[in-house]
């Protein structure tokens, strides 16, 4: 039973991140989220209770790996290592969640009202973690003299381009979804452009 539960959930939030990434909070409906995860409507009120609530449980979906993206960050670590695999943990999700990716960006883009006060100071608190991971190496002599913020702040942009803007890229590409190799070509591109960026004086 709880097999069933657990898959009938996943189908939900998977179905649910494509509507809300689609129309948005608001303009989404519990039957067509119902209806794309080929359940009844009822089974979303029995398994989220709201659609406030599987909204924010398809936050947590991301807000979970994003945070956890962040693991190899520490003052100690070598930064070309830690750089790269930040960014191949980027590009992981983009290409393994990118509906709540672009609900999360969008969530971010509204002002973030759905989000939790401890989920806002996790993020938060996770990036002046990694900021400050920076400046330390940057103190060290062991990356060039680069402003932490903006390197972050291009990191992300650079890996979660491959989510939030899908549609551009299939129309530059003409391909309709990105491969394996596409994924890697995209993680080696940025970790090269990244650590080079970063060389020492």
């Amino acid at each position: 039973m709880s097999t069933i539960r657990e898959r009938n959930k996943e189908k939900i939030l998977r179905a649910a991140s494509e509507e809300f990434a689609d129309k948005g909070f608001a303009a989404t409906k519990t039957s067509d989220i119902a209806a794309k995860a080929g359940l009844p409507k009822p089974n979303v009120y029995y398994y989220f209770k709201s659609k406030d609530n599987l909204y924010r449980e398809v936050l947590e979906s991301i807000i979970e790996p994003i945070l956890a993206a962040s693991t190899p960050f520490n003052p100690e670590g070598e930064p070309s290592v830690v750089l790269s695999n930040y960014i191949r943990s980027k590009i992981r999700i983009s290409r393994d969640l990118p509906f709540a990716s672009k609900v999360f960006a969008s969530e971010i883009m509204h002002g973030a009202p759905h989000l939790s006060t401890e989920q806002v100071e996790q993020l938060n608190a996770q990036a002046k973690h990694n900021i400050d991971c920076i400046q330390s190496w940057v103190d060290r002599g062991l990356i060039a003299p680069i402003d932490p913020n903006h390197l972050m702040f291009s990191i992300w942009a650079a890996t979660q381009t491959y989510a939030d803007f899908d549609w551009q890229i299939s129309a530059v590409t003409g391909k309709a979804k990105l491969d394996e190799a596409d994924y890697e070509a995209a993680a080696q591109t940025i970790i090269r452009l990244v650590l080079k960026g970063c060389e020492p004086d």
